[in-house]
């Protein structure tokens, strides 16, 4: 074999297609080794098109059986096909009819795209290029179609056919031992949204009325036996449908809306219209096998993939470029209605804890890319959290910036423009321009640099004068492709406070009523006037833009504004700040400044006294010290994890003891009797009780495990059972933490989702036997690197979320991930991209390890038959 070189596309080169399929018609006759697929396409000239071209459609590892043209054979000689395409050497300049038949083995699909069969269960995955694994077709976004899809299989082995649209017939075939569907999507769409289902699944569904009184079925169908677990998607999905009205205007458009939870998926879900199929870990929840965290996931995602079915489905994007189009702008929404579901405050830290831990992470490393790629060689590995993450905080500053009445305008006029169109990120901010009157010019470089912009502020109050003034300085720094930099338009919301706690109501003409400040430029300044006291300046309240901010104020001022800023964000930021300088300072000269922490944490105890129980989802965030991974990042060059890692436990301990008196008085306080509901107040106090119970164990690790040991014996959920199981497992090793794993082990047997998180909970043990703990684990039964969870859950915690172990000094981290990549890559590209994701801040680690890395990376990139997956994730880290 070969390694498939990925050719170079790039955003300049766009050019429309010379053909169109306005219709399609589908016969799909289902079996598990001989699929067969016939596709009658109404094709025709593209106006805009070139003229005498050849007509070449995609393929992708497929087996062509006939090719006719209106009806009647066509002649060998006039066509090419094989497996990556078909090609019409001289096709009609004028409206014609293509019929292709192709044959599939949706059993041997082990790549998850296109056709393939999970467990007993057809299903598709087309998103970004997975329909010409199906048949032949134009695959690209921009390329609209109406679809009607005939889905025939046995009627034993597939009672349920599932497609796009609504269903239009069904009924048995012959004797009855197969049968049919019929389904007619009336909307035209791109191929990557098609999708359809077969196998013998359960149903939980209930009606929708929508906002004009149509009538809708939405249903879940998960494996049978499950049909108790998936109640919580449901009622996410009503509840999305109806928030999408309220808040957007969008009303649903199909008489039915389907999920799916299938147990072999690459992706969290995907939002084919009407017929969303779902990772099951996003779909299947209940008391006994689902953490709070899960809950919100769940409802996050449902909600997501069903917000695309306008930001995504009814407009669509032009071109794969145009991804962050759907994908930023459907988180942007999904994080509002999560926002309006549950604590606004803790879900935006939430949010930005996440896009510094993943998106941060990836501006400062080789994969860095703007939220819109110029260029790109392999688009599977543009699902970012660049694309997401930081494509939706463009869209929030895009509304912090012209504010929300033009926001709202703007996305109506959005939505009334581009329906049934491909759009680009231009046919979008040409909108918000014209409803706010803006230019939007400069903004737009959020969508063509990468990089996290970094942001310096000064201040200096002039008592005699009774101003403020700050300074304000930005720059980005070098990226691949992109050394230099202009600078980025950053709205900066802000305020003062004394240090008695007033909010000072400051004025300036530069500053406006809402408090946002614009920074335009490398370097400006604002003089605040009628400041009467020496003020603590809150800057970038909200995290009103995704850059990285350094402030000249003390741990006394930090601690001023956790104590009294209005702002939640930049209380719960304070306390970061501080804790990172900490901890960055004792993880590069080997000394913690034991009476700095004291005062730290004595701020934690007033907060605590004061508040911690009138918002406990709020006070565990306060509560929590910043992760290794945010450390590193502060320090940024010749990271050693494990110097992180000692400073941050000896910071957790002595944080824990100085507390332990109030948490073990809060833990008993927060106590419930009730039964587990997951609504945001309930989930609220469990995390600050468990959060209490991790620094306990931290001061003291023998009271810990007692403690943890405790609440797992009478945990009635799986929140605190796994808290506990967590707490005991990053405890130093006692027969006890031993007991307790084994213990979750076989209570679980048998659930594949619950096994998962013990799974990942002893691949992301920072001790020096984890590495050879995963090595047997991947024997365990239950494990199956088939499985992209299964993987996710033991190789990629291990590589993703253990920096001590992965970056080993000895290098035994980096070549057992490798290991793992290279035998993914053989038959699941993605999910070992994904996992190879990891090397990612190879660069900033001290020499030894930074060499050790290199060596790998090298090594990888050598073998001769990578995917194209894998081949441009390696090529760019070492590029």
């Amino acid at each position: 074999m070969r390694t498939e070189t990925p050719q170079t596309l790039k955003l300049a080169e766009y050019r429309q297609s010379d053909f169109l399929i306005p219709r399609v018609a589908l016969d799909i006759a289902l079996d598990p080794h001989a699929t067969r697929v016939r596709a009658t396409l109404e094709i025709e000239p593209n106006p805009a098109g070139r003229v005498d071209v050849p007509l070449a459609l995609d393929g992708d590892d497929l087996v062509p059986v006939a090719v006719a043209l209106d009806g009647e054979p066509l002649d060998p000689q006039t066509f090419t096909a094989n497996a990556d395409g078909l090609v019409i050497h001289q096709p009609p300049r004028r409206p014609f009819t293509l019929t292709v038949e192709t044959r599939l083995d949706p059993t041997a699909n082990t790549k998850l795209m296109g056709l393939y069969r999970s467990r007993g269960v057809y299903c598709t995955q087309c998103e970004p290029e997975g329909f010409r694994r199906i048949t032949y077709f134009l695959d690209r976004p921009d390329v609209l179609s109406i679809y009607e899809t005939r889905i025939e299989a046995d009627a034993a082995e597939a009672p349920t056919l599932l497609g796009n649209g609504n269903l239009v017939a069904s009924g048995p075939v012959g004797d009855g031992t197969r049968h049919y569907a019929l389904w007619h999507d009336p909307h035209p769409k791109p191929t990557y949204l098609f999708a359809l289902v077969g196998g013998s699944l359960a149903k939980i569904s209930k009606p929708f009325t929508t906002m004009t009184g149509r009538e809708v079925e939405i249903a879940v169908h998960v494996e049978p036996g499950k049909e108790g677990r998936a109640g919580y998607a449901l009622d996410a999905l009503e509840r999305s449908m109806r928030w999408d009205e309220e808040v957007f205007g969008r009303e649903y458009d199909l008489d039915v809306f389907n999920i799916v939870a299938v147990s072999d998926f690459n992706m969290g879900a995907m939002e084919n219209k009407g017929l969303n199929i779902f990772n099951d870990k996003y779909v299947l929840a209940s008391p006994e096998t689902a953490t709070d965290t899960d809950y919100a996931n769940i409802e996050a995602i449902v909600a997501h993939e069903y917000f695309h079915n306008w930001t995504g489905n009814r407009i669509t994007c032009r071109d794969w470029f145009q991804l962050c189009l759907k994908e930023g702008l459907t988180v942007y929404r999904d994080q509002e209605f999560s926002s309006d579901m549950r604590s606004r405050p803790v879900h935006r830290i939430a949010e930005v804890r996440a896009l510094r831990l993943r998106q941060f992470a990836e501006d400062a490393g080789p994969l860095a890319h703007p939220v819109r790629p110029s260029e790109y060689r392999e688009i599977n590995n543009f699902y970012t959290a660049t694309v997401y993450e930081k494509g939706a905080e463009v869209i929030r500053m895009l509304r912090t910036l012209v504010g929300e009445e033009a926001f709202a305008a703007g996305m109506d006029l959005f939505f009334a423009r581009c329906d049934n169109a491909a759009a680009t990120v231009e046919d979008f901010l040409a909108c918000f321009a014209e409803a706010s009157g803006r230019d939007l010019e400069h903004f737009a470089l959020w969508y063509a640099q990468a990089g996290t912009p970094r942001l310096a502020v000064t201040g200096r109050w002039d008592e005699a004068a009774k101003t403020y003034r700050l300074d304000f300085a930005q720059s980005i720094p070098p990226t691949p492709g992109q050394p230099t930099k202009r600078p980025a338009l950053v709205p900066i919301r802000l305020g003062l406070v004394a240090e008695d706690g007033r909010e000072i109501p400051a004025t300036s003409p530069r500053l406006r009523e809402d408090g946002v400040f614009v920074l335009d430029r490398a370097s400006d300044s604002l003089v605040l006037e009628n400041v009467p006291v020496r003020p603590v300046p809150s800057v970038l309240r909200g995290f009103s833009a995704p850059v990285r901010v350094s402030r000249d104020l003390s741990e006394a001022d930090l601690l001023t504004l956790l104590r009294h800023d209005p702002d939640p964000f930049n209380r719960w930021q304070s306390a970061q700040t501080v804790a990172i300088r900490l901890l960055t300072r004792a993880a590069v000269d080997g000394t913690l400044a034991e009476e700095a922490v004291r005062a730290y944490a004595d701020a934690l105890a007033a907060f605590l006294d004061a508040e911690g129980e009138a918002d406990p989802a709020f006070a565990a965030l306060v509560l929590a010290l910043p992760g290794e991974p945010d450390v590193a990042q502060d320090i940024g060059s010749d990271v050693d994890p494990d110097a992180i890692h000692t400073a941050r436990e000896r910071m957790r301990a002595l944080v824990g003891g100085a507390l332990a008196p109030r948490l073990a008085v809060l833990r008993e306080r927060l106590a419930s009797r009730a039964p587990y509901a997951p609504d945001a107040a309930s989930a609220g106090r469990r995390a600050l009780r468990n959060g209490a119970l991790d620094l306990i164990a931290a001061a003291d690790p023998a009271a810990g495990i007692v403690a943890a040991a405790d609440q797992y014996d009478g945990a009635d959920n799986m929140t605190d059972r796994l808290a506990a199981l967590g707490v005991a497992a990053h405890t130093p090793p006692t027969p006890r933490r031993e007991e307790m794993l084994a213990d979750f082990r076989s209570r679980f047997d048998g659930e594949p989702l619950v096994l998962d998180k013990w799974f990942a909970l002893q691949a992301t043990m920072p001790e020096a036997g984890t590495l050879e703990r995963v090595e047997r684990l991947m024997a365990d039964p239950a494990f199956s690197l088939s499985n992209p969870n299964r993987v996710g859950a033991l190789i990629g915690a291990f590589a993703l979320s253990n920096p001590t172990q992965f970056h080993r000094p000895d290098g035994a981290g980096y070549a057992f991930v490798a290991d793992k990549v290279t035998a993914l890559d053989a038959t699941n590209p993605q999910t070992a991209a994904r996992v190879l994701t990891a090397f990612n801040t190879w660069r900033t680690m001290e020499p030894g390890r930074r060499a050790k890395a290199e060596t790998t990376l090298r090594t990888i990139a050598d073998r001769p038959s990578l995917s194209r997956d894998v081949s441009d994730i390696v090529g760019r880290m070492l590029g």
